[in-house]
């Protein structure tokens, strides 16, 4: 098992999808890191990427396929392992967007920040690394 961990917000699986920096930085370090994604944001990133995919007049299966390799290079993790932090997670991102609750209890559960472009995690008592920092974690 690797040192270092991120639990992976949806936003990161999109742009892994649809861009390749993202998807670069995941491939090169999926040896070395654990990234969980919690099953809740897993789907979220199914259903948001097919709409994105679609306004862009791609291709939603295979970008959806793409998204399946993707998911083999991290750890998919169930509310079993963050369900107990649902009402700290949900307190803690109260006054932004509790719906992010599963990311958030996945860090508190398992000790490890969040890599995210969201400004809702910013604050909640979690390290949050964004794609343009996220380097400077793995290289740690």
């Amino acid at each position: 098992m690797p040192n270092k961990a991120l639990v992976v917000d949806a936003n990161i699986l999109v742009r892994a999808v649809l861009g390749k920096r993202v998807r670069a930085v995941i491939e090169a370090h999926a040896e070395d890191i654990s990234f969980f994604i919690p099953e809740a944001a897993y789907c979220e990133t199914e259903e948001h990427l097919l709409t994105l995919v679609v306004k862009q007049g791609g291709d939603p299966e295979k970008a959806l396929s793409f998204l399946r390799c993707l998911r083999n290079l991290m750890v998919p993790i169930g509310d079993d392992v963050y369900g107990e932090f649902e009402t700290e997670a949900r307190r803690r991102l109260a006054a932004r967007d509790p719906e992010d609750w599963p990311i958030l209890a996945s860090a508190l559960a398992l000790g490890c920040p969040i890599w995210t472009e969201d400004t809702d995690f910013f604050g909640c008592g979690v390290a949050t690394w964004t794609p343009d920092r996220v380097l400077m974690f793995l290289r740690e």
